[in-house]
């Protein structure tokens, strides 16, 4: 087990530490073991939420939508008066 020390921790910093620790159940030093453990932890792989919603529904089958065709290409937007 490492010991860390953090110096210089200001009142404001420290009084929401201990506020948030309290919010979650913990005491500051687990609260403080806790948010370095997820600063410091790999990237989950989890898909944002387009890809979990067409996940969620692909389940049963999706929905396909008939797109009408496009008249005319898209053009720039005019913004004089």
């Amino acid at each position: 087990m490492t010991t860390l020390t953090v110096r210089g921790l200001d009142g404001d910093t420290r009084a929401r530490l201990r506020v948030r620790a309290a919010r979650n159940g913990r005491s500051m030093e687990a609260e403080v073991r806790a948010i370095l453990r997820d600063a410091v932890s790999e990237p989950d792989g989890r898909t944002g939420l387009g890809s979990r919603i067409a996940a969620r529904f692909a389940a049963v089958g999706g929905i396909d939508l008939e797109l009408p065709p496009r008249g005319e290409l898209p053009r720039a937007a005019e913004f004089d008066a």
